[in-house]
Parts: C-alpha cells; structure tokens; sequence
C-alpha cells in the first residue's frame, strides 16, 4: 500500500480535496432550515457530505490500488457495469416516484443514489476503450455512430427522466472524445447540422414546459422575475452581492434567508461566490484549473491511446460539467438543475468522481517499467 501512496499524484488529489473543502465550509453555514422542511437536524447536508467523503476517500484508494489495465485488452467487466446501470437509468426513466419533477433518485432505504452520476466514468472509460482500439478506423461514420450509441441510449433514458442537464453533458462528454480522437470535418459538420434537427425536434415534442420555461427566462430573466425568471435573477443577485472580498462565511443573504434556490447543489457556486467574494472564486478557479491540468498531464504520459483518452476524457467530463454550472448560475446559459464537480452536495458525484481519479491514478501507478522501478527502490531501501 505505501507504494500506492508514494505513486500518488497528490498535486491532484489535494486541488480535488480543497474544491470539497470549499463545499463544505459554504455548506456549514448555512442555517438548520437552509437544508429544507424535510430534513432535520442542523447542518444536514454538512454532516452528510462529510460522510460521503470518508466513502469516497476509500473508493478513491482502493481504486488506485487496483492494476485497472486488464480493461484494454477485456471489455466484459465494462459491459457488465454498463448494463447495469443502464438499467437502473432504464427503472428511473419509466418511475413514478418523481422527486423535484424528476425521477433521477433511487432510494435504497436510507440511501438516495443517483445512477447518472456512475454512468458518467463509465461512459468515459468504454469510449476510451472504444476510440483507442480505433483511433485509426474513426475517420469512418460507422464507427463514429456505433460510439454514439454507447451514449445515445443513456441520454433517452435521462431526458425521459427528465435530466435535460445530464444528457446535455454526456452528449458533449462524447462529442469531444470523439473530437479528440480524430473526428474528420465533414462528419463534424454533420453532427451540428444534426445537432440544430435535433434541438428543434426537442423543443417542439421532448421538452416539458417548465424547460421552455427556463430557456425563455434565460433570454430574458426579468420578463417573469417571480416565475421562471426568478432562479435565474437571484443567483445573479448572490454573485453580485459577493463583490471584491464577499460577505463573510456564514453571512450570504441570498442563502441563509433561502432567497437562492437548492443553494447546496443547483446553484451553490452562486452561495459561495456571495461569501467568499471575486478573490475566493479565483481560489477556485485556481484549484479547478490545477485539478485538470495534472488529469490532463496524466494522459499526455500515458503509454497508450487508451490511457490517453481516458485522461481526456476525465478532463472534458469536469471542464464542461464546471462551465456549465458557472454559466447557469452566472445568468450566461439556460438553468438545467447540473451540479458543480466536487463543491456541490451530492453523495453519487462526489464517490464517482473520486472513483474516476482513483482509476486514473491507477494507470499513471501500474504503467508499465514504473511501479516496477518503484518495487526495485524499495527493495534497495531508497524508499521507505
């Protein structure tokens, strides 16, 4: 085990930890009634995440001791746990027992899972292994469609769900892998103009109502303020409010007095802009931008495709998920209820991003000529 934990690449594991951090003393502030007239206790969500935490700590390292490299050459495993989830997304998306207007929660007892959020690694690692095996054969459509299917029947079954944010993000987790891996620009091409067929065809038969009703409001926020603007407008207000230095934890007006909506998932880098101010939203930024560039640093030593795409992959599936959350909350995109990676509440997010590090860090550990160079400096007493 001490030589996992010499193999770690803590730079990433830290900015990771911090971004929690971050999450959890914004969620400590918060009041006892901030977490909502079905909860009860103090500090709900604090004391919950804190539990999650532990768990996921213990997924991530368990998943960086794991040799993970036998799924470049086996795909049954992948398959398995896809269909599984799959499945789970497949019992959610024909429920009834639909939580916020939408059933994306599976309840196991105590426990409210949601299966979307293991889907995410998942989706990353089987195009890895996808597009590595045919980084060469991509410039061919079919090829480029069968991917698509990987992806396409978990976003149905999301978006009748519905989880128009989700779907959002694994169909842009796909398209940049597939950019990634050496898309042809004709094929590019007709992938956007599918893109607007389809945008139109959701609009007028997929969307619900109130998701017409949250892209109107996003053009305009101030048409109906008290409405389907009102999400919009006052999170706008928090990061405003937040200014130079913010308010102070503890003291954001726009949360405590619950003015700010799901302000522990949905819109909590508003909650946290509004405490900790412009220079606390650099801190973030600063730890976001670290996060991803050792993800991405990983891939580039990676001593294969798949290790590569992998790490891209990762990397595009936190940036993207990151922007879009800071642009609904910052008034620029449409509201579609995305957490932020790592600083939002969430028990599935937080164990399965640190699943999809600990994998990582497995293939950066195992690579081949390294964890035995680092077997051969302990057996020579170089470490200790």
């Amino acid at each position: 085990m001490r030589k996992i934990l010499y193999g770690v690449d803590w730079m990433l594991f830290l900015s990771a930890l911090l971004i929690v951090f971050l999450g959890l003393v914004t969620m400590k502030s918060f009041p006892s009634s901030a977490s909502g007239p079905s909860y009860s206790g103090s500090n709900y969500s604090f004391n919950r995440q804190l539990i999650w935490l532990a768990v996921a700590l213990a997924v991530f390292f368990i998943s960086a001791y794991i040799d993970w490299n036998f799924l470049k050459t086996n795909s049954i495993f992948l398959l398995i746990i896809y269909g599984a989830v799959l499945s789970l997304l497949l019992i959610l998306a024909f429920s009834s027992n639909a939580v916020r207007g939408s059933s994306s929660w599976l309840r196991i007892f105590s426990l409210t899972i949601e299966p979307v959020e293991l889907m995410k690694p998942v989706l990353v690692l089987i195009l890895a292994k996808y597009f590595s095996k045919r980084h060469v054969e991509i410039a061919r459509f079919f090829h480029l469609f069968i991917s698509s299917m990987y992806v396409g029947i978990p976003i149905i079954l999301i978006m009748l769900q519905p989880d128009l944010g989700s779907a959002i993000v694994l169909g842009a987790l796909w398209l940049g892998m597939a950019i990634v891996s050496g898309i042809k620009f004709r094929h590019l091409a007709m992938l956007f103009f599918s893109g607007i067929f389809l945008v139109l065809i959701s609009w007028n038969f997929v969307l619900y109502p109130y998701q017409k009703e949250r892209v109107v409001s996003f053009l305009n926020p101030y048409l109906d303020p008290a409405g389907a603007g009102y999400q919009a407008t006052q999170s706008m207000i928090a990061l405003g409010s937040g200014k130079l230095f913010g308010k102070g934890v503890g003291l954001g007006t726009q949360s405590r007095l619950e003015f700010l909506p799901e302000h522990t998932t949905d819109f909590i880098f508003a909650a946290f802009a509004e405490e900790w101010g412009f220079l606390g939203v650099l801190i973030f930024f600063l730890f976001l931008s670290i996060l991803i560039w050792r993800i991405l640093r990983s891939g580039i030593y990676g001593e294969s495709n798949f290790e590569k795409l992998y790490a891209a992959g990762l990397a595009i599936l936190i940036f993207f998920q990151s922007a879009v959350h800071i642009g609904m909350n910052a008034g620029v995109l449409p509201i579609t209820g995305l957490g932020m990676p790592f600083l939002s509440y969430g028990g599935s997010s937080l164990v399965s991003l640190f699943l999809a590090l600990g994998v990582l860090e497995s293939l950066s550990i195992y690579k081949k000529g390294i964890f035995i160079g680092h077997e051969e400096r302990y057996k020579e007493g170089v470490l200790t």
